[in-house]
């Protein structure tokens, strides 16, 4: 690619803003609605323990991998792998396809999010039976597609203005004001009566989680998991987004903060959520449950509910777009960089494809209901053809590419640029052989056999 086409691409300003918009297209709604039950349900204090060592020993090396990757082709993914390797131009096309089949879902959440916020805000009546309020919504044909267009339209918006002045400029905007609300309702929630009970759940050791062999793999599965989707590995956006750094970024440093944020993030959303779920006798649910029927109840319950309310679901709502905001740049970098398209163009030319698709999937949890793929309806298809097999697939070919293909010696001379000598290198190299591809092949075994 020339330097003119370069330019148009952009770069990010600072190496803040930088790790802000990482971190924040990282952070998203598994950290909110997942994370939460998932660490009380599998050990609590023993999972959160297990979740941080995965984020440590494989989380933070495939992301600074994938982040030198981009800087040193200066493309986005399936372009940055053909500079490498063309024959291994699947793999990056494999990232940029998850990352617009998670787009497409993505969108139809993040509508959800947007009515909530919206219904606190003009004081809507959730009534009595909150899981019959969400039931009727999201089954709906007109309101749900309408709210996921206008959060694509919101994300496209905000890709559209480019790195620094859009991606970048929102990011240092969203991500402190999500970590300071969140900080505000986890102070009202470990402040309730019998919040205890709840701090116990999320954060002290569970060890009947590790009482057999079985159990102990539970958790530790459970852990991986949460910490590989979590930051978003074998999608492309850490790629695009480190073709956009400077080779005076510090590489090492910046991976180090990204994981360090979405770990923070993930604990104090626990510390938010389950004590007050927990101080108002409800039962903590993963997923939607937890979103959208639990803990509207609780904010019900709650002195301030109202207002903690729609503060809670604008938080919720930003977590949901800067994830939607990298997915959607790495499918219109993609474009960019194949064809020379502007960034309008393809932008524009993406947004409207995934709002068409978008507007399918919402019918999908009412209208088109019976139309099912692999038992599934469309909307739970997509969630797991891209959580249990895309990204799974993507990351394993990233690490037996890089630790015998290119040759991870080759990428640490990019990772060297801009910092100092790099002392993990052959750990490195080790846990891109060996250890990544075991343990995620784990997760695609599992993924596979759940169906």
């Amino acid at each position: 690619m020339d330097n003119d086409s370069k330019q148009k691409r952009g770069t990010f300003s600072s190496s803040i803003g930088f790790i802000l918009s990482a971190a924040g297209a990282a952070i998203g709604l598994g950290n909110l609605w997942k994370f939460p039950y998932v660490a009380g349900a599998n050990g609590g204090g023993l999972f959160i323990l297990f979740y941080i060592m995965f984020s440590i020993i494989l989380g933070i090396p495939i992301t600074l991998v994938e982040m030198s990757v981009g800087r040193k082709t200066q493309l986005s993914a399936a372009a940055a792998y053909k500079k490498l390797n063309p024959k291994w131009t699947f793999v990056g096309t494999l990232g940029v396809i998850c990352s617009f089949v998670l787009l497409c879902y993505y969108s139809v959440v993040g509508g959800w999010v947007i009515k909530y916020f919206l219904s606190y805000l003009f004081n809507t009546n959730f009534e009595t039976d909150k899981i019959a309020f969400f039931e009727q919504f999201t089954k709906s044909t007109f309101e749900p597609s309408l709210y996921a267009v206008l959060f694509i339209i919101v994300s496209t918006a905000i890709v559209l203005l480019g790195i620094s002045k859009g991606i970048e400029k929102a990011s240092k905007i969203m991500l402190p004001t999500l970590f300071i609300l969140l900080a505000v309702i986890a102070v009202q929630s470990i402040t309730l009566p019998n919040s205890s009970e709840g701090l116990k759940f999320i954060f002290a050791p569970n060890f009947k989680a590790v009482d057999s062999f079985q159990h102990l793999m539970q958790t530790l599965i459970a852990a991986l998991s949460q910490s590989f989707f979590s930051l978003g590995l074998g999608m492309g956006i850490t790629i695009t987004y480190g073709s956009y750094l400077s080779k005076e970024e510090n590489m090492p440093k910046s991976s180090v903060w990204v994981a360090f944020l979405d770990i923070v993030i993930s604990l104090l959303s626990g510390t938010a959520i389950i004590p007050a779920v927990f101080s108002f006798g409800f039962e903590p649910t993963s997923g939607p449950g937890l979103m959208f029927h639990t803990l509207p109840a609780v904010f019900e319950s709650m002195p301030f509910g109202k207002i903690l309310g729609f503060i809670f679901f604008i938080l919720v709502f930003f977590a949901a777009l800067t994830s939607a905001m990298a997915s959607l740049e790495v499918v219109s970098a993609a474009l960019i960089d194949r064809f020379n398209f502007s960034r309008h163009k393809a932008t524009i030319s993406m947004a409207i494809i995934i709002a068409v698709i978008s507007i399918l999937v919402s019918l999908s949890n009412g209208l088109l209901s019976n139309i099912k793929i692999m038992g599934m309806i469309l909307f739970d298809f997509l969630v797991y053809i891209t959580d249990k097999i895309f990204m799974p697939i993507a990351a394993i070919l990233t690490c037996i590419f890089v630790g015998y293909v290119l040759k991870t010696k080759n990428l640490v001379k990019e990772i060297e640029i801009g910092s100092n000598h790099f002392h993990y290198a052959k750990s490195l190299d080790i846990i891109m052989k060996y250890i990544a591809p075991i343990f995620i092949s784990i997760v695609l075994v599992l993924g596979i056999i759940q169906i």
